[in-house]
């Protein structure tokens, strides 16, 4: 029973390990930088909650070549995200950017914090003015 258990773990811990791409792509490291930062900032479209730098799937695979052969060919980062974008949608970005599609996305959060606020400040208020169990409603 403890060796089955061991041997689970070793192999639940091993998968992640293969799914990292560990082979450099590039000598120059101003390039690798680069490259690390466009595969981490990219979503993997099968896996949807990984990114391409840390899944194994073909087509992450696949589009961690073909970012490679952009980089080595001259292309800028923003150019490589918008030939993602064309080609999968801006879903394929962990940070989508900004526009009237993704506004919603963007400002969210702060409609959601004013909202509680004021929620959170109508029930003290409401609390505030109520009478104390222990008093007289009349001579409040």
């Amino acid at each position: 029973m403890k060796s089955f258990l061991v041997v689970s773990l070793l192999i639940f811990f091993a998968v992640p390990a293969a799914a990292i791409d560990a082979s450099k792509a590039f000598d120059d490291p101003e390039l690798q930088a680069r490259y690390d930062v466009i595969i981490s900032e990219v979503r993997c479209l099968k896996c949807q909650n990984q990114t391409i730098k840390d899944s194994n799937a073909f087509l992450a695979s696949d589009l961690r070549r073909e970012i490679r052969r952009m980089l080595i060919e001259g292309q800028t980062d923003d150019e490589i995200f918008e030939f993602l974008v064309v080609r999968y949608g801006e879903f394929a970005l962990y940070r989508p950017r900004m526009s009237g599609k993704t506004l919603f996305l963007w400002l969210a959060p702060f409609l959601f914090l004013f909202g509680g606020a004021i929620i959170l400040w109508r029930v003290l208020h409401r609390r505030m003015v109520m009478p104390i169990d222990d008093e007289d409603p009349e001579e409040a």
